[in-house]
């Protein structure tokens, strides 16, 4: 397993299945887990790297608000930029905030991939985003083409398929906002 902690929140991904040899990117911080759980060509993006042909460029974010927010540690998205591609900005584990706001303005990505489970705790606000922070997105950035992810696989994500899709429908998204199921695609 894999196993990717800022500060008390882990991420669990099944580490058996790649290669130990393959090139991983990461948050700064994290390479020291990474390379721990056997990977050797571990590279930290603390504001931009490139592939080949694709550059990625680390955002940021806020994953929840108040004290909440505070321990949940810094928050990567990332902007993939490819010659003739369209750009892709992976939001990450974030709420709607200004971060999130400067990146699409910088960056004009045809498609936001956005953690849209409305997860929380017990106590606190949303620590990513929510049905209205999906709204938020499309509303500040009419260019982008959004797909909504990270609902329904965790115990704490608390907003389904189901009433995000009602959301949508009554703000007039249709065709603005994806939600993909488990294993679809979504393209052009």
């Amino acid at each position: 397993m894999i196993v990717t902690e800022t500060k008390n929140h882990r991420k669990y991904t099944r580490s058996s299945w790649l290669d130990k040899q393959i090139p991983l990117f990461c948050q700064p911080g994290n390479e020291e887990q990474i390379t721990a759980d056997g990977f050797t060509q571990v590279t930290p993006i603390s504001v931009a790297g490139s592939v080949g042909e694709i550059d990625i460029i680390r955002t940021t974010g806020h994953h929840g608000t108040g004290e909440i927010g505070e321990q949940r540690g810094p928050v990567s998205g990332f902007v993939f930029q490819a010659p003739d591609e369209p750009v892709v900005y992976v939001a990450g584990d974030t709420i709607w905030c200004s971060e999130v706001a400067e990146a699409l303005d910088k960056y004009r990505p045809e498609w936001t991939i956005v953690n849209a489970g409305g997860a929380r705790f017990t106590v606190g606000d949303p620590i990513i985003m929510t049905a209205q922070d999906g709204t938020a997105v499309a509303q500040h950035a009419s260019y982008t083409q959004i797909v909504a992810v990270h609902m329904e696989a965790i115990n704490h994500c608390l907003l389904t398929r189901s009433e995000l899709t009602k959301h949508i429908n009554r703000e007039g998204l249709k065709g603005r906002i994806h939600i993909p199921a488990d294993g679809a695609t979504v393209s052009e």
